[in-house]
């Protein structure tokens, strides 16, 4: 900002400068005015003095008569000393040019206050703009990272496929890789297949359920068959196992010999699997032995084993009962895939909870008022991602935000008709969702704060304008369209309340009577005749009861004037009679509005003196004759 104040406080001892300067000259040349031989000698010159002597820094003097010099560059300098930049620039100015350059420097001030303000405005604008642009690339990245993750799902299938047409594994009677006929596209057959496989399972492994209870979704992938156990230290065989692979699980149950108390029955099994351990998917690794280094000439051994480590330091390592057994190939893509979906799904509830953060802190953030609707707040953040339809088009509530954005930027540089426009236009779309409650509770919670914010500058705006009848009009059919005409009504009402006490007050009480109740009641009617008039052309007709009762208010707020100015008075004397025709001849003019109050005029004064009735505390004051 240039520095205007610094170089405006230094204009006025540059004035006194310039006056002194000319009464010196003025004195410095009297004394050769009619010359008289027989005089004493002239006075010699006076004496240059040293320090009046303008400064070699300063430019030099201008001719009489020019106007100064306006160098707005000059006020932007960091190093500008005012006190060298006034005398040089106004050291032989007159007082009318330095009041010229005066009023130059006010008008460059309030230019660059303009600029100021208007770049503020910009730099807001376009605040918001980018807020928009980073959160629409937000929305893309989350887009193209959920693609690449179904590039990678659908790029594992496919090894998966192709790894399958090499072994051709087949994985049993409890394997959920269905055959054709098994497809089915309903999610109830689904589910239906996975809880016959869950009973088989427990039916087949004792002690199953305890480790692994029914739940939604829980279902076998795969019946990996016998294998065996080894000991970690030796590799020696232990015992047999069996293991399954469940969506989410890995249980490992042991084959035991039934006991034979009666007869044997030759078909049923003579082995019994109960439940030995199991592991969460996400809590252990499945390692292939084979590629681990350590079978040193013990193919047998390791080449066929698999070790899976615990979530502590435990470690157990199982090896197929055939060799080259299929069956492993299968087991170790099996859970990697089963292992990558549970983390996708992991994922996708992280991403969702996060969403939902961000949607109340989105919102919280921008309007704290919402912070108080906790049942909407969580409302939103279950939803996740709203979508309504406008204009044909599909917009979520972000778009919402971004109305309500312009809302504020309309109401904030005082542009009102777009304003009202837009929140007509965003009721209008509340009206319109039937079925969406939520999104209704939103848009109305936003929209009626803004309009209340709106409301209140135009209350104040028809405050301050009401005198001024289009002004009035316009501003009370803006509040009508926004819902406050009740407001718009009392506030234009109380306006003009005010204005009457106001006028009243001004009619000083100087001895003379019946001039003073002349000013009181010209004043009162005069108001209440233009009230009437202008309310008639700015308000709908079912209102005019309230412009009536208003009047009628004032009307006695009159009487009890006249009451207290007349209270010294004989009633029914030439001055009584007097006063109370010039009231009534102006009390006349409201049937031109429509109104006709003429004989309320004076009535029951004598009761109002009798009972000694003050005037209320915004009545006159000043002009009580006594």
């Amino acid at each position: 900002m240039p520095r205007l104040d610094l170089v405006s406080d230094h204009l006025h001892p540059q004035a006194e400068r310039y006056t002194s300067d000319l009464v010196k000259r003025r004195y410095s040349t009297r004394f050769n005015q009619d010359f008289d031989p027989s005089a004493p000698p002239p006075v010699p010159a006076v004496p240059s003095v040293g320090k009046y002597a303008p400064a070699e820094r300063l430019p030099p003097a201008r001719a009489a008569g020019a106007a100064p010099n306006f160098d707005p560059k000059a006020l932007h300098d960091p190093n500008l000393v005012p006190d060298q930049y006034v005398a040089g620039t106004l050291g032989d100015a007159t007082e009318n040019q330095i009041r010229d350059f005066q009023d130059q420097l006010r008008s460059y001030k309030q230019d660059a206050s303009t600029k100021l303000q208007q770049n503020l405005l910009q730099n807001r604008t376009q605040f918001i703009k980018i807020s928009k642009e980073a959160e629409k690339l937000k929305s893309e990245m989350r887009a193209l990272r959920n693609l690449m993750s179904e590039l990678k799902t659908n790029t594992t299938a496919l090894r998966s496929a192709s790894n399958k047409g090499e072994g051709g594994p087949d994985l049993g009677e409890m394997s959920t890789g269905l055959s054709k006929r098994d497809k089915r596209s309903s999610v109830a057959d689904r589910t239906a297949l996975w809880n016959s496989q869950m009973q088989a399972l427990y039916k087949s492994v004792e002690a199953s359920q305890k480790f692994l209870p029914n739940a939604p979704g829980r279902h076998v992938v795969q019946n990996a068959g016998p294998w065996i156990e080894l000991d970690n230290a030796t590799y020696k065989a232990r015992r047999a196992m069996q293991i399954f692979l469940l969506n989410d699980h890995l249980l490992i149950a042991s084959r035991k010999k039934r006991k034979t108390e009666g007869p044997i029955d030759a078909k049923g099994p003579m082995s019994k699997m109960v439940a030995d351990r199991c592991w969460s998917l996400l809590d252990i690794e499945v390692v292939d032995m084979a590629s681990t280094g350590e079978s040193s000439g013990g193919r047998n051994k390791l080449a066929d084993a698999i070790m899976v480590r615990g979530g502590g330091q435990d470690s157990f390592i199982y090896r197929t009962e055939k060799p080259e057994d299929p069956e492993k190939k299968t087991l170790l893509l099996n859970v990697r895939k089963a292992v990558e979906e549970l983390r996708k799904g992991l994922r996708s509830e992280m991403e969702a909870n996060n969403k939902a953060r961000e949607t109340i802190n989105y919102f919280a953030s921008r309007d704290p008022g919402l912070l108080q609707k906790t049942e909407l707040l969580e409302t939103l953040s279950d939803v996740k991602d709203m979508l309504i339809e406008v204009d044909g088009k599909q917009q979520n509530l972000r778009w919402v935000e971004s109305q309500m954005d312009e809302l504020d930027i309309d109401i904030a540089v005082q542009e009102i008709e777009p304003a009202v426009a837009r929140v007509e236009k965003l009721r209008g779309l509340a009206r319109g969702l039937k079925n969406n409650v939520v999104a209704v509770d939103f848009i109305n919670f936003k929209v009626e704060e803004r309009c209340s914010k709106l409301g209140t500058v135009l209350i104040r705006e028809l405050k301050t304008t009401h005198n001024e009848q289009s002004k009035t009009r316009r501003n009370v059919s803006w509040l009508t369209r926004l819902g406050f005409e009740d407001r718009a009504r009392e506030a234009y009402l109380a306006a003009r309340s005010d204005t009457i006490h106001k006028r009243a007050r001004q009619c000083i009480f100087q001895g003379d009577l019946h001039l003073y109740i002349w000013q009181i009641s010209f004043v009162y009617f005069m108001v209440i005749h233009n009230t009437v008039k202008c309310f008639q052309g700015c308000f709908p007709p079912p209102m005019m009861s309230t412009c009536v009762k208003w009047a009628k208010q004032e009307v006695e707020a009159f009487n009890s004037v006249l009451a207290r100015q007349l209270s010294s008075t004989e009633k029914g004397g030439e001055v009584w009679k007097t006063c109370i025709d010039r009231a009534k001849e102006h009390a006349s003019m409201l049937s031109e509005a429509g109104l006709d109050f003429t004989d309320l005029v004076g009535r029951d004064v004598d009761e109002q003196n009798s009972q000694q009735i003050s005037a209320p505390a915004g009545d006159v004051g000043l002009g009580v004759a006594s």
